[in-house]
């Protein structure tokens, strides 16, 4: 019963933890990936559209959030329609990256025999 509980005081101190900077902190990396993509001929220009989309996913994520707060005094996740605008464009970059790629592989297909 001991380690059930424990767990449970991990559990609990890990849930009170903000989150809101480790998502500032994840943009540096991104941001150095999306730099590097850009010089790189090995990604497809339709997928690095795709990578930027992103964020403009992050941004519209965090606008609507906001909204959702004071319009609604909501959690941007207790709001459908502005959760799923949100979503909209986390689709449509994935879209994209997963197009271009495709394209690619298409294009770069090699007869072996």
């Amino acid at each position: 019963m001991t380690n059930a509980l424990e767990l449970q005081k991990i559990l609990d101190y890990l849930g009170a933890i903000d989150p809101s900077p480790f998502f500032i902190l994840s943009l540096f990396p991104y941001l150095a990936f999306l730099y590097w993509a850009q010089k790189s001929k090995a990604i497809p220009r339709i997928s690095l559209i795709g990578f930027r989309l992103t964020l403009l996913f992050v941004a519209m994520t965090i606008l609507l959030a906001i909204v959702a707060k004071l319009a609604y005094g909501e959690d941007l996740t207790n709001v459908d329609t502005l959760h799923g605008t949100a979503e909209a464009f986390l689709t449509l970059s994935d879209a994209l990256v997963a197009l271009g790629f495709l394209r690619f592989a298409g294009k770069s297909l090699v007869n072996n025999s």
